[in-house]
């Protein structure tokens, strides 16, 4: 598969079939279990941001997703319409100690070896790169 695109609205319940969908997706391409876990999870994590805090929990707004294979290796774009996310706002600093806030941030940069957020006119693109090895 060298594309996927799925839309969805901000329902919770949706959260499992987008994690089947990039799981699926992930399937074909050489990435240990491991990958593809912490992947799913990323991915899982910044979908469950885009709810709480680009549409403060409504259930019934836009998540586009797209994955794609690139020449060197998977990329996901994540796009919603809500709050736009200041990317100079967000917790850079690795975490020494586990507490609430920025860990999920710190999962994405776990799972994917770049994480890069667009603000737009309305809400925010977020584009996670995972390269093959």
């Amino acid at each position: 598969m060298k594309k996927c695109k799925l839309e969805f609205s901000s329902h919770t319940g949706n959260l499992a079939l987008m994690r089947n969908a990039v799981r699926s997706f992930l399937e074909s391409y050489d990435f240990s279990d491991k990958e593809r876990t912490l992947m799913v999870l990323g991915v899982d994590e910044a979908c469950t941001n885009i709810i709480r805090y680009a549409y403060d929990l409504a259930d019934d707004q836009l998540i586009l997703l797209e994955i794609d294979r690139v020449r060197n290796g998977v990329r996901v774009r994540l796009r919603d319409y809500g709050k736009r996310i200041m990317p100079n706002t967000l917790k850079t600093e690795r975490a020494t100690r586990l507490k609430p806030g920025g860990l999920g941030l710190q999962l994405m940069r776990a799972a994917f070896d770049s994480v890069h957020y667009r603000s737009k006119k309305r809400g925010t693109e977020l584009v996670l790169m995972k390269y093959f090895d």
